[in-house]
């Protein structure tokens, strides 16, 4: 599972073959959640709401950057990382 970001120790991931729609993985020590690209929900579990806050803004900056990698990723196996928040 590739790494696309990490900024105040939390981990962004994306999973090779994926299932629908379209997500990204948050890690957060032992918090863990899968946030939709399109609607910026968490679909299961839980994270803390300021990490919470943090990642969405985060998103919200890198939207198409994200869809482009959770298409390439299923498309080619590729990625790029994508800034953190700084």
């Amino acid at each position: 599972m590739p790494e696309i970001s990490r900024f105040l120790g939390i981990s962004i991931r994306m999973y090779f073959n994926d299932h629908n729609p379209p997500h990204f993985h948050v890690k957060y020590n032992d918090y863990r959640a899968p946030i939709t690209i399109k609607e910026l929900k968490i679909s299961e579990g839980y994270l803390p709401k300021r990490v919470h806050m943090l990642v969405i803004e985060w998103a919200i900056e890198n939207r198409t950057k994200l869809l482009k990698n959770w298409n390439s990723i299923h498309d080619t196996g590729t990625f790029k990382k994508i800034e953190p928040l700084v």
